[in-house]
Order: structure tokens, then C-alpha cells, then sequence
């Protein structure tokens, strides 16, 4: 899965742990989020989209072979 999260983050000039606080995870969730070592939940992904009000799809992508 790919993520557009930091791109995001510094678009709208916050860091890890100001996203943390506003989507109610831990930084260190962020940050592997960031490192695509962590694919977050559906929850997760909500929690971080509401943030920039973007839908989840255009923060989170995944690649053809996967959905296979």
C-alpha cells in the first residue's frame, strides 16, 4: 500500500505528532504509516482522513497486485 501522508502533513504544515493528537493515534503509528511498514485499519484511515477532510482513497493506495 502506498500512502500520500507526509505530503499531506506538509501541505498543511503539521508534523507527526500534531496529526497524532487530532486523529487519536500514537505518533509512532504515523511514522510507520509513513514508512508503509504498517497498513492501518479502516478505523485508522478514517481517523486520518477526517484530519484533511480528504476521502480515504486519495490518502491510501494500493497497488493492482495487491487487491489480487
Amino acid at each position: 500500500m502506498k500512502t500520500k501522508l507526509k505530503e499531506l502533513r506538509a501541505r498543511h504544515g503539521i508534523n507527526q505528532t500534531e496529526l497524532a493528537k487530532r486523529a487519536k493515534i500514537s505518533r509512532q503509528t504515523v511514522s510507520l504509516i509513513e514508512r508503509e511498514e504498517f497498513m492501518p485499519s479502516l478505523l485508522i484511515a478514517m481517523k486520518i482522513a477526517r484530519v484533511f477532510d480528504e476521502p480515504i482513497e486519495e490518502i491510501f493506495r494500493f497497488e493492482e497486485e495487491e487487491l489480487e
